[in-house]
Parts: C-alpha cells; sequence; structure tokens
C-alpha cells in the first residue's frame, strides 16, 4: 500500500471559521466540514502532515488557530488508526 503525506491549507475554510489566514476564501467550507473531510480519510495510510496558511496575528480571537489545533489531532489519529490497523 502506498504511503501518503498530506498538506491541509487552512485558507479553504471560509473566513467565519477561520479569518486568520493570508488569502480567505469567502464562501469556503465550514469548520464542521474541514474535520469531516479529514474523518472520511480513514482508508489512507499517512506518514505525515502539515497545516499551513494559519497566521495568529490576522485572528485576535484564536479560532483559527483553534480549529488548526482540531484538524491537526484528526490527522494524528488517522496515523494511529492505521498503526492499529497494521498490528
Amino acid at each position: 500500500m502506498a504511503r501518503h503525506n498530506l498538506t491541509f491549507d487552512i485558507d479553504f475554510i471560509d473566513p467565519a471559521f477561520a479569518p486568520g489566514t493570508g488569502t480567505p476564501e469567502a464562501g469556503g467550507f465550514t469548520g464542521y466540514d474541514g474535520i469531516e473531510i479529514v474523518r472520511g480519510l480513514t482508508e489512507i495510510d499517512f506518514i505525515g502532515y502539515d497545516m499551513v496558511e494559519v497566521m495568529p496575528p490576522y485572528d485576535p480571537a484564536d479560532i483559527t488557530s483553534l480549529l488548526a489545533a482540531n484538524i491537526m489531532y484528526e490527522f494524528i489519529s488517522l496515523i494511529a488508526l492505521n498503526k492499529k490497523r497494521s498490528k
């Protein structure tokens, strides 16, 4: 099975849910949508991931950072699930 690395670009999330990015996309996905997309990737064997375009200075309420942390948690959970399956 091929192993994959994933980059999650936070700017595809609507700025109502992630305003702290350099290139906000009005009409983008919700934060919940982003989490659900990651949760749907259970059949992919990830070896790494990264989160890009999170810019805390552009978000005084820190909601972008909180969403990014939640999405990273989901990635970590995917890797743990894949390790458990491979045993």
